[in-house]
């Protein structure tokens, strides 16, 4: 218990420095910059935001910002071709945990509006869930330019429990690039919970729902 307390402090230290030291190095920048360059780094500021707006418009004329229910499969293959990024819950209504990734998935639908988020019952898409090799539920498919990047398969991934966080779903979401998630570090949430499968104190194979 010690020895993993420890590896976890040394591991928060690490990223403290990181973000520390890259703190200074922008304080130092801004510090050796003068009028031309701080007006360049504002114009250069402000064509971003101008992007960012423009993208956000496009985000939401797709259906960003909602996590809706897809009722056929040709919607998935229609949201995966206007969207560049898709969070895709595949469920059923009687699997439990289903029900706990919807309340995290409709948080983040509204505060990643970069990604589409939706849900797609198996029982009404027995092709793409085979096609997709689909047998353990709730499973997530992250997709990105039309393919799945990866999946989230039951809560192995978030922790081995039930009462992960919001933020250990989007920190687990933004290792396949489909939302914006700007702390490297997973959640200190999940590195205990994780340290606690590694010690064999909780099997999450049993709270996985076969298909």
């Amino acid at each position: 218990m010690a020895e993993i307390q420890k590896v976890i402090e040394s591991q928060l230290l690490q990223a403290a420095k990181i973000v520390e030291d890259k703190l200074d190095e922008e304080i130092g920048k801004m510090e050796r910059m003068d009028e031309d360059d701080l007006e360049a780094l504002r114009r250069r500021r402000l064509e971003e935001l101008k992007k960012q707006e423009k993208l956000k418009r496009e985000w939401l004329s797709k259906g960003h910002g909602e996590y809706d229910e897809i009722t056929e499969e040709k919607e998935f293959f229609d949201i995966c071709k206007k969207s560049e990024n898709v969070v895709c819950h595949f469920y059923k209504p009687s699997t439990f945990r289903c029900q706990i990734v919807d309340k995290h998935l409709s948080i983040l639908a509204k505060k990643h509006i970069e990604a589409k988020f939706c849900k797609l019952n198996v029982e009404r898409a027995p092709f793409l869930t085979d096609r997709l090799k689909i047998k353990i539920l709730p499973t997530i498919t992250l997709c990105k330019n039309g393919k799945v990047k990866d999946y989230i398969v039951g809560f192995d991934d978030l922790g081995g429990i039930d009462d992960f966080s919001t933020d250990t779903m989007a920190w687990r979401i933004a290792q396949a690039g489909i939302i914006q998630y700007h702390d490297s570090a997973p959640p200190q949430s999940s590195v205990r919970s994780q340290s606690k499968i590694i010690r064999g104190k909780q099997n999450t194979n049993d709270s996985d729902d076969d298909d």
